[in-house]
């Protein structure tokens, strides 16, 4: 079951030659989900293959560098025709905003916009997981991280005992593997235990947005596969990252190694560190070695664990 993220946009503030701002998106089973829409996504969406087909982007903030490219993108599925509907989802405040973006420089929209505002600790219940918003520490708007949770998987079904205690294959593995009792014809009646492993876990992605480190983060990113943390500043411009509600890369870290994460991708990177973010990068993973620094077009595939990942 393939789940993948495609980092669109990983500057910081404004754009710069190497990097777009904000915006990434994750791609489940056929179904893709963007959070934030910087200026310029739709042709990183473009450059990157990520289908104008998706139903949902989430935002973090209503900060201009996270939500100004919707204006455009919206723009564009109405001249394609678009009939579908577009969800867009964001913190307290955001419907204010998304609803000017909706109406701006252009005639109705083709298709239907619903915008909904989220509160921390709404869950957004989908097929086979779900999107978890949660409080983070930004200076001057309100601002969600997001994770997606997967559900719990059902344990692995071990086909080899099966055929030794005489289970015709077929029907009743499926019976078994579904957590159902089955009687054979001789009169034994087989639990599911005997053949089904414990339940295994899903995979676990969270993005945090625009953060100081928070103890939020550390609580939604608990054993997470991947948690792509903002990184804007070097240990060098620590205070500066207090004074604009941002994180150093090795703060980032530090949320990472609190969370026992598994990975770390770092991205809302300054323009400052654009061209060679080596040293966010050597900060990092000072503190936290599974850490990658993001660029723009970086997809990482996120593997369910005992299965090896792999990063493009």
């Amino acid at each position: 079951m393939s789940l993948s993220i495609r980092l669109l946009g990983t500057s910081a503030s404004r754009p710069t030659v190497e990097r777009n701002v904000s915006s990434l998106a994750i791609h489940r089973e056929g179904e893709t989900l963007m959070f934030d829409c910087g200026e310029g996504t739709q042709r990183q969406m473009m450059r990157y293959g990520i289908s104008f087909a998706l139903e949902d982007i989430f935002f973090t903030h209503m900060h201009t560098d996270h939500l100004l490219g919707v204006i455009g993108l919206m723009r564009t599925m109405a001249l394609q025709g678009r009939t579908e509907r577009l969800r867009l989802w964001g913190p307290r405040g955001a419907a204010r905003v998304l609803k000017r973006a909706e109406g701006l420089g252009f005639e109705r929209t083709s298709f239907p916009v619903e915008i909904v505002e989220l509160e921390a600790g709404r869950r957004l219940a989908r097929t086979g997981y779900e999107i978890v918003a949660f409080a983070v520490d930004h200076a001057g708007s309100p601002s969600l991280g997001y994770a997606l949770v997967e559900e719990e998987r059902k344990g692995r079904f071990n086909p080899d005992l099966a055929r030794e205690i005489g289970i015709p294959e077929g029907p009743l593995w499926g019976q078994i593997h579904r957590g159902k009792a089955v009687t054979l014809d001789d009169g034994r009646v087989i639990e599911p235990s005997v053949l089904v492993g414990p339940p295994r876990s899903g995979r676990t992605v969270v993005i945090t947005g625009d953060t100081r480190p928070c103890e939020a983060t550390i609580d939604a990113a608990r054993g997470a596969d991947l948690l792509i943390h903002e990184s804007t500043f070097g240990e060098e411009e620590a205070q500066r990252a207090v004074e604009t509600g941002h994180s150093t890369a090795r703060e980032a870290a530090q949320v990472a190694r609190a969370a026992g994460v598994r990975r770390l991708v770092l991205t809302h990177i300054s323009a400052r560190y654009s061209r060679d973010a080596v040293e966010l990068e050597r900060e990092a993973r000072s503190v936290f070695p599974e850490t990658l620094i993001g660029r723009d077009g970086t997809e990482i595939d996120v593997a369910f664990q005992g299965q090896e990942r792999e990063n493009g």
